[in-house]
C-alpha cells in the first residue's frame, strides 16, 4: 500500500499544484481520479467537511485544501530539495501572500473572463488584468516568484502556466500578452521547469 496517495481530478488546477509538489520534493505516491458527479466513498470519508478534491492521504491521515496541503509536504519532507517555501520568515509571509492572493483576486476573475460573454466579460478581463499587474511588478528581477527556484507561490499559480493558453486557444481570449506582461509571459513558458507540468506550445 502506497504512503502517499491523492485524490484529485484530471481538471482540478487545485489538485495540479499538489501534484507539482510532489514531483518537486521526489514523492512517491499513488493517484487516485475521482469522478465528482459520482464521489466515492473515501472520498466523502477522508473530507467529509467539503466533499471535494484534493485530498492527500498520508500514512492513513487525509489533509484537505490544497495551499495547506502544500505547507504539509514542506514541514513533512522538509529535508528533501527544493525548498516550497523560504527561511525567512518575511519572505515565507509574501510566498503566502500571494498564493492567497491568487486564489482571492485572480483564479475566480479567470473563470469569469473566459466564460462570460460582452460587456460582463470585458469587466471581468479589465478586473483580472489589473490583478496582473502586481504579479507582474512582484517578477521583476526574478525566474520565479519564490526567487531561482520553483516555490510555493509558483505551485499555487501554476494553473496560469497550464491552463491559461488553453482556454486563450479555444475562446479566442488573450488574457495575458507579450506587450502588458512580457515577465509573467516569460515565467509561463518556464513552466517546464516545473516537473509533472504538461508542456504546450
Amino acid at each position: 500500500m502506497a504512503e502517499v496517495k491523492l485524490f484529485r481530478t484530471w481538471s482540478s488546477p487545485f489538485a495540479l499544484r499538489i501534484v507539482w509538489a510532489l514531483e518537486v520534493k521526489g514523492i512517491e505516491y499513488e493517484m487516485i481520479y475521482e469522478d465528482l458527479s459520482n464521489k466515492s466513498s473515501m472520498l466523502l470519508q477522508y473530507n467529509p467537511v467539503y466533499k471535494k478534491v484534493p485530498v492527500l492521504l498520508h500514512k492513513g491521515k487525509p489533509i484537505s485544501e490544497s495551499l495547506v496541503i502544500l505547507e504539509y509536504i514542506e514541514e513533512t519532507w522538509k529535508s528533501k530539495t527544493p525548498s516550497l517555501l523560504p527561511e525567512d520568515p518575511y519572505q515565507r509571509a509574501m510566498a503566502r501572500f500571494w498564493a492567497k492572493f491568487g486564489d482571492d483576486k485572480i483564479l475566480p476573475l479567470i473563470w469569469e473572463a473566459f466564460i462570460k460573454q460582452g460587456k460582463d466579460q470585458e469587466e471581468a478581463l479589465v478586473a483580472v488584468q489589473e490583478n496582473l499587474k502586481y504579479l507582474e511588478v512582484e517578477l521583476r528581477g526574478k525566474k520565479f516568484l519564490g526567487g531561482d527556484a520553483v516555490g510555493f507561490a509558483d505551485l499555487a499559480f501554476g494553473c496560469l502556466a497550464n491552463l491559461v493558453s488553453v482556454f486563450e486557444e479555444v475562446t479566442g481570449v488573450t488574457l495575458i500578452d507579450r506587450e502588458k506582461f512580457p515577465l509573467l509571459l516569460t515565467w509561463m513558458l518556464q513552466k517546464s521547469e516545473i516537473p509533472g507540468l504538461p508542456v504546450t506550445n
